[in-house]
């Protein structure tokens, strides 16, 4: 079973796709806040998206452009403005499928299969940790807040990780050192100390303010 994230603002249409995806085996979801687009995504992780072009607040090529600064999830764009302009600008925003309103459902359900099916007979998944606006990209050791992309160090990835994955849980200096060991040959323990504090320094310049803490004589918490 696929998860579909329906990014349309004609609610009667949108319930009509939900039924029509639900009705082949799949789940889908519909935005409630078209401000939060980017975080109702998240929270679903979802394998495919339809994107709308004409929405409130901000238009689906910017929800699109957002989308893909995280993830690789196949994005196909539903709209009636399907003039060879719209379509350029979809493709190049990101998209990858275009389906012209009004549709039929037969060949709405053939196009969307037939996406997910090349999308995910070939493993195509991207993997997200969010907590607190922060979206960990498990795939190319990065992270996005509040637009931007911030890369890092192999080290300070699986640092913040393992916080993330334990968020609201204090770990251990011991575990953040054998999770380093694993993978490298030795880690001292003023190496993983140097290495908190650069991982704090870019959240701080990223506008992340406590992101992580410090648990005297106990370790680190991301609460």
């Amino acid at each position: 079973m696929y998860k579909i994230f329906i990014v349309e603002d004609d609610f009667s249409l949108a319930e009509i796709m939900e039924k029509c995806i639900r009705s082949w085996g799949n789940d889908a979801r519909t935005v409630s806040d078209f401000q939060e687009v980017l975080h109702e995504f998240n929270e679903y992780d979802p394998q495919l998206v339809l994107m709308d072009i004409m929405l409130p607040y901000f238009n689906g090529y910017h929800w699109c452009q957002e989308i893909r600064k995280i993830s690789n999830v196949p994005i196909v764009f539903i709209s009636s403005a399907s003039d060879n302009m719209n379509i350029v600008m979809a493709m190049n925003m990101g998209g990858d499928d275009f389906i012209q309103k009004p549709f039929d459902q037969t060949v709405f359900m053939a196009k969307l299969q037939a996406m997910l099916r090349r999308t995910y007979d070939m493993g195509g998944k991207v993997n997200i940790l969010e907590h607190r606006g922060v979206m960990l990209n498990l795939n190319d050791s990065s992270f996005v807040y509040n637009g931007e992309k911030i890369e890092l160090t192999k080290n300070e990835y699986r640092i913040l990780q393992t916080l993330m994955e334990s968020k609201g849980k204090v770990v251990s200096r011991e575990t953040l050192m054998t999770k380093l060991w694993q993978m490298d040959c030795y880690v001292e323990e003023n190496t993983l100390t140097v290495n908190v504090n650069r991982l704090r320094k870019k959240l701080d310049s990223a506008g992340i303010d406590d992101f992580i803490k410090t648990k005297v004589g106990q370790g680190y918490i991301v609460e």
